[in-house]
């Protein structure tokens, strides 16, 4: 594999194991560029930018691939810990649309919508080691017609794999710094004598104690990958299995923060405190909890004012392998084909010791928890050719989600011990509260045509999908269950990028998504009650938008620039509001709640400044306000929770073959987190850094990397993640999580 097809995500259909479509490829690039951090995608009729493997080198070693992205205009990347990986905090958005509200893919294979409780896919962090990614494409908008995801309304993310190497090779790295964190990473690299087969396999362990409160977080991920030749057709595989393990933050309010601080966290050192507080919390007659010690009183130990200040504990377990096997292959002279088939199995269990219900020996404490099990298999392809002046590709995908979702509870053993770990996986339920078996069938097409005419590039395309969501129960639990179905066959996409010149294009676009309905007990439709479901099921209508985006893109050895302007509207908003009793009795109903239009421009400029520095700005305007009010809570101009109206980042590196740094300032303005825009947390700017040394030995021709990072240099106190317990429409709510202090990590890298 070429280094310039490696950069590039696939330019053309012959690049191995890329995921860019002929009939979407970025234009080939002067073969200076292959040193580039950031490649617009010059020929592309829509924003969008590739991140090299060269970013991902600079970061903390076990970071998050999210974080990297987030120095592209409009994205907003949010976490609690300094590696971007703890997954109840992560958020990703794009101009305004939230994670579930976007694509994501790993080689094509869809990694789902990136929901806590994993439902349909899991988060890149659990899918591939950050030093196996060889390119990361984001794009702004709809996405490319042959993403493999029916809920990219605002931008997908596209993750690529690095290809194995055509000799031997070895790779270690290992790291340690603050809060106890450390991190070893092994990489064995083989292939035959002519390169024509070649592999690795690679192991990844990360620790990590909690940076404030107590507690761990850990994950071990192993990665291996094939390549191979037969004639005319290429054969590879892909597998990882991931066991990740973490115990959680608390989750704060605003009030919270001023009463308690930004380092108040849950006492999971302190089991008779929590047992403390859930006596007081029966006695004081909490819902669900029934006082078994009067003597405890009613009075909450300092500095406690409720039962929801602090817990004992929460955490989330997961356990994944996913792998896939493909082939590409030459048709004919001008026809290529390319089939992939895909399997992930996913284990987990999210963990909470809550105060509200009581374990059968009387202690009014119990470990509550949400379960899970995926089992999902799919296979997609595609073929492109040529037909005189135009580049066609005619592609499908296929996939069916086997998901098992339920709400379980154990005792704890006694008032002075627990019973089990943080991270042990539980065993033995005394009570099951509900269980669902979600059947989730996806059919997806997409055709596309690209057309020269000189300098100007034209594309035209659609796609179509149905999913029918299936739920039965095992347990209902006053869960509903039943079938509904999202279909739309005709998604059409329609854009042009013309040449100025040899650097320069401008190009405009139109795309139209509609995103499908979630199959969980926890959101989507199936999360009302039986009678809610039921009402609403026939007239529901799923979520699309209109996305409408221009630009111009500037690409030369030396800089690489896009400016870019876009509006989007975002119809039939899915929402679980209060309802009146009169419609099914029910307190909760997912329902449509009118519209978003979101307008903005966006900047970004990569530049090579000679002597070994370069500097990377890129800067995001986005005004997203919704478009109707909702019952009596008037809405209308109201800026859309979560969506920072200015982001902007500026980033400063250099590298001499020696010695290399870089420093990085990102800023975000206010974000709301209620409807009604009466409740926000402020802008903040952080600072990271990181400068290492290369070290030549006679033991190899590879330099012995020594690096340091430092996350939030300058250790500012902020609100990183909002939401994290859904939004309301006025008030403080418990669902704001503060950012990770400053932290700082030594890495040493080896190769041979």
């Amino acid at each position: 594999m070429s280094k310039l097809c490696h950069l590039l995500l696939a330019a053309s259909a012959l690049c191995p194991l890329g995921i860019a479509h002929a009939a979407e490829a970025p234009a080939a690039v002067d073969a200076g560029e292959s040193d580039a951090i950031v490649v617009v995608g010059q020929g592309i009729v829509r924003q969008a930018q590739t991140l090299t493997t060269k970013d991902l080198a600079v970061l903390v070693p076990g970071t998050s691939p999210f974080k990297a992205i987030e120095n592209l205009p409009s994205v907003n990347f949010q976490s609690a810990d300094p590696f971007g990986s703890y997954e109840w905090a992560t958020r990703v958005s794009i101009r305004g649309f939230n994670q579930n509200q976007l694509g994501f893919t790993l080689d094509g294979v869809p990694l789902g919508d990136a929901t806590y409780g994993n439902l349909n896919g899991l988060h890149v962090s659990r899918a591939i080691i950050t030093d196996n990614i060889g390119a990361t494409r984001v794009t702004q908008g709809a996405g490319a017609l042959g993403t493999q995801a029916t809920n990219n309304l605002g931008g997908t993310v596209e993750f690529s794999s690095m290809d194995p190497l055509d000799h031997f090779a070895l790779d270690g790295a290992a790291t340690y710094g603050s809060f106890n964190s450390w991190r070893t990473f092994g990489r064995v690299n083989a292939a035959d004598a002519n390169g024509n087969v070649r592999g690795f396999i690679s192991v990844d362990h990360h620790e990590t104690a909690k940076w404030k409160g107590y507690g761990q977080q850990r994950q071990t991920l192993v990665n291996a990958k094939i390549v191979g030749k037969v004639g005319a057709t290429e054969l590879s595989a892909y597998g990882s299995y991931s066991d990740r393990a973490e115990v959680d933050y608390q989750d704060l309010s605003l009030e919270m923060l001023g009463r308690l601080g930004y380092n108040w966290d849950n006492i999971s050192n302190n089991y008779a405190l929590a047992v403390k507080v859930a006596d007081v919390a029966a006695n004081n007659g909490y819902s669900g909890a029934v006082a078994t010690n009067p003597s405890a009183g009613t009075a909450w130990p300092a500095p406690f004012a409720n039962a929801d200040d602090a817990y004992y504990s929460g955490g989330g377990l997961r356990k994944d392998f996913l792998g896939w096997i493909g082939a590409k292959t030459r048709l004919s002279e001008k026809f290529t084909g390319e089939i992939k088939g895909y399997y992930h199995d996913n284990k987990g269990r999210g963990l909470w010791w809550t105060p509200y219900v009581n374990s059968p020996n009387g202690i009014p404490l119990s470990l509550r928890t949400t379960e899970y099990a995926i089992k999902r298999g799919g296979i997609f392809g595609h073929i492109d050719g040529e037909i005189g002046a135009h580049k066609l590709t005619v592609g499908g995908w296929w996939e069916h989600n086997a998901f098992n979702q339920a709400r379980r509870y154990y005792a704890v053993l006694s008032r002075t011990d627990p019973g089990q770990g943080l991270l042990d996986w539980p065993s033995n339920p005394f009570a099951t509260q509900w269980e669902l078996n979600f059947a989730t069938e996806t059919l997806q097409y997409h055709v596309a045509d690209t057309v020269k005419y000189g300098d100007l590039t034209i594309n035209l395309g659609w796609k179509g999908f149905a999913v029918i969501n299936k739920a039965t129960p095992v347990i209902a639990g006053g869960r509903a269950s039943g079938r509904i179905a999202a279909k739309d066959w005709f998604q059409p996409t329609i854009g042009a990028a013309y040449k100025i010149g040899g650097n320069s294009e401008i190009y405009a676009g139109f795309a139209q998504s509609t995103r499908a309905y979630q199959s969980a007990t926890t959101s989507g439709p199936f999360s009302a009650t039986q009678a809610g479901f039921d009402a609403v099921k026939g007239s529901l209508k799923p979520e699309s938008s209109d996305t409408y985006e221009a630009g111009y893109r500037y690409s030369d050895a030396r800089i690489n620039a896009t400016l870019g302007a876009y509006l989007t509207n975002f119809h039939n908003r899915l929402l679980v509001i209060p309802t009146a009793a009169g419609i099914v009795g029910s307190a909760n109903l997912l329902s449509n709640v009118g519209g978003v239009r979101s307008a903005g421009i966006e900047a970004l400029v990569n530049a090579r400044l000679g002597h070994g520095f370069s500097t990377t700005l890129s800067y995001a305007y986005n005004d997203s306000t919704y478009r109707d009010d909702i019952g009596t809570y008037r809405l209308v101009g109201k800026t859309t929770v979560d969506a920072p109206k200015h982001l902007a980042r500026a980033e400063l590196a250099y590298d001499n073959k020696v010695i290399f740094g870089r420093v990085a300032v990102n800023y975000m303005s206010k974000r709301y987190f209620t409807y009604t825009n009466d409740q926000f947390v402020g802008g903040r700017t952080l600072v990271d850094a990181s400068i290492g040394y290369r070290v030549k030995t006679p033991f190899s021709d590879r330099p012995i990397e020594l690096q340091v990072n430092a996350t939030n240099l300058f250790d500012v106190k902020y609100v990183s993640t909002i939401g994290t317990n859904g939004f309301g429409f006025s008030g403080d709510n418990q669902t704001l999580m503060v950012g990770a202090p400053r932290a700082v990590f030594g890495t040493v890298k080896a190769g041979f």
